[in-house]
């Protein structure tokens, strides 16, 4: 980094009459124990020795370390640079403070995922890592007034929620993919209940609440199903258990439920090709909003399709009738 300090620290007046205390450069560090390196400041030939304490309310924990006195009364600029070696970092964010501030970030990480306020200008990912540039400027960030507000104490939520950076995160991780599966838990169950009730009007049958219920209670144990199975045998494998389980046990039970075998095969293959579908959305990275619009439009044409000639003001009327004989 660098500081630019102009003659006499900007003040033009009666600069003889300030004091200043000894100037330092501090780093926030959410948290300490992932310093891996005795940190050392680069400041020309120098190397000064960073201290525990950020010394900075407002920046929380981190370091700090001591700058040599400057000569006040000349312009004067101050390069400076320090290795950083943190373990477990999940993401890095940057408060752009600067009149201009420009970063440049590379890694061998392959799957970034860009965030904050402001995404880089410019930016490469490949499987062998990415690079990215950000370039802001005083007056898009307005990080002036937000700074000045942090420093009267009137809160700094403002002024550090106004960064950008990179998050690290990994798509291969059971935990993550679990993660996603139980975001489409809601839509997968619906959409299992819609073709349930699909054959219970066109087969005119009488399907209780209570075999719904069963049947929902078999797909939500699916994803504790995966859930723990992934601890042992990874992602792939458990969700091929857990699927063929799920799909087994509701065949069954539906085979019986609508009275027909050919029924129950029929509902259990519709079954395992939603499971394939959704197996395919978590394992996607860049394709995955696309391949659920399709499947859902897909979806919502095919029952459209097969409920074209319905009579849906008999519906209830069938089902009445079937339970008075």
């Amino acid at each position: 980094g660098r500081f630019e300090l102009p003659a006499q620290l900007g003040i033009t007046e009666n600069f003889a009459d300030y004091r200043f205390e000894p100037a330092f450069l501090a780093v926030g560090i959410s948290d300490i124990r992932g310093i891996e390196n005795a940190l050392k400041l680069e400041l020309g030939s120098q190397r000064l020795a960073f201290s525990p304490g950020s010394q900075v309310d407002w920046l929380g924990e981190g370091v700090h370390v001591t700058l040599p006195a400057q000569d006040s009364k000349q312009p004067s600029v101050v390069d400076f640079a320090f290795d950083l070696r943190l373990q477990g970092t999940e993401q890095l964010q940057v408060v752009p403070v600067g009149k201009t501030s420009q970063v440049s970030l590379a890694s061998n990480w392959p799957h970034p995922s860009f965030i904050g306020n402001f995404l880089p200008a410019q930016r490469e990912v490949t499987d062998k890592g990415f690079s990215a540039n950000w370039q802001t400027s005083f007056f898009s960030t307005n990080l002036e007034q937000a700074l000045q507000t942090c420093l009267d104490r009137q809160g700094c939520e403002d002024f550090t929620n106004r960064s950008f950076g990179v998050n690290f995160i990994d798509p291969v991780d059971q935990y993550l993919k679990s993660d996603r599966a139980i975001k489409y838990a809601l839509l997968f169950i619906a959409l299992t209940f819609a073709g349930f009730f699909l054959f219970e009007v066109l087969k005119n049958l009488a399907v209780h609440p209570i075999q719904y219920a069963l049947v929902g209670f078999a797909l939500a144990f699916f994803y504790l199903l995966l859930l723990s199975l992934s601890e042992h045998l990874g992602f792939a494998l458990a969700y091929l258990i857990s699927a063929s389980a799920c799909v087994l046990l509701i065949g069954f039970y539906v085979c019986h439920v609508l009275r027909s075998v050919v029924h129950g095969l029929g509902f259990s293959a519709g079954l395992a090709a939603l499971y394939g579908l959704l197996y395919g959305l978590l394992s996607a990275e860049d394709y995955a909003l696309l391949m659920g619009s399709l499947l859902l439009f897909g979806l919502l044409g095919t029952v459209m399709v097969l409920t074209r000639k319905l009579d849906w003001y008999g519906v209830g009327k069938r089902k009445g009738g079937e339970v008075a004989q």
